[in-house]
């Protein structure tokens, strides 16, 4: 049997953190910002706006303590290192965002249902908007930008949550307008939209993490065979296996039958694979079991 080893990785945590620690100020702001106006006109959609951006800074929070526990590097408690803490992090932004969703729904149901006053709307109100629109659109790009960089999970999740927070906030300053101008049976029409952006957000953050929580397939095992088969000295390659994520960690395992007899030899073949593997679908850690010449088998993977 031969194992790769896990190629080095920079624990870029201290950055993560400072990163999150900024967007929790901005978003605490724009919490604020948006609670003000929404209790000064009334507004529904306001309010399910500065819901979402409640779970915006909660989410945050998460991410902070998710972040101390996402170690990139293995230890002896996790060999497998500490990969999946942001997805369970990236998860919670997900239950965060059905909260919101159904909240809002709760709350324009309700509206409809029992009725309320009518929504006053001035200028000041929407300039206050335009403002928080602003720095929503600058908290999703900054993290946008640093969490592709560093590759980190848990930033390109909330970037992807603020991004959703931007459509609402646009979506409700619309409204707002119409308001402005008298058309008041919009506030309530576009709180249930509001609702459905917040879902869909939630959604593709769950789909994307799910798959690595639950270990599904990383790489198509016929792709995994094709390339190892291309190693000079390789005879058969069977029982594949893989779980991670491209790009992040992947570990692929296999069942290995090769031309030499002598350890040495044999073990020379096994580290050129690891070696092919870890450039085509790197970072990956590789765990080969080598079998007899005797011993060859059509199926590729269990």
């Amino acid at each position: 049997m031969a194992q790769s080893d896990i190629p080095g990785k920079r624990d870029h945590r201290h950055i993560v953190q400072r990163v999150l620690l900024i967007t929790l100020g901005l978003n605490l702001t724009v919490v604020l910002l948006k609670a003000t106006v929404a209790s000064l006109t009334g507004s529904l959609s306001l309010m399910a706006d500065a819901l979402h951006s409640v779970t915006d800074s909660a989410n945050n929070v998460l991410g902070l303590a998710t972040n101390r526990l996402a170690n990139p590097n293995p230890d002896r408690d996790h060999p497998y290192g500490h990969h999946k803490f942001e997805a369970i992090g990236a998860l919670g932004i997900a239950a965060f965002l059905g909260i919101a969703c159904f909240e809002i729904l709760t709350s324009g149901i309700q509206r409809l249902v029992v009725g309320s006053d009518p929504v006053t709307m001035g200028p000041t109100a929407l300039w206050i908007m335009l403002i928080v629109l602003g720095i929503n659109i600058g908290v999703a790009f900054y993290e946008r930008r640093v969490g592709l960089a560093l590759n980190s999970k848990i930033l390109i999740a909330d970037a992807r949550h603020t991004m959703s927070d931007i459509w609402v906030t646009i979506v409700v300053l619309a409204g707002l307008i119409g308001i402005w101008q008298g058309v008041q049976w919009l506030d309530v029409a576009l709180a249930f939209p509001v609702a459905l952006l917040v879902f869909k957000s939630g959604w593709a953050v769950l789909r994307e993490n799910l798959p690595w929580l639950v270990d599904e397939m990383a790489i198509a095992p016929e792709a995994i065979h094709a390339q190892v088969m291309q190693v000079p000295g390789v005879l058969n390659c069977h029982s594949i296996a893989s779980r991670g994520l491209l790009g992040r960690q992947v570990f692929i395992d296999m069942h290995l039958v090769v031309k030499p007899t002598t350890v040495d030899a044999a073990h020379a073949i096994t580290e050129a694979v690891e070696a092919h593997l870890e450039k085509l679908y790197g970072p990956a850690r590789v765990t080969i079991h080598l079998e007899p010449h005797s011993y060859e088998s059509e199926e590729l993977t269990y």
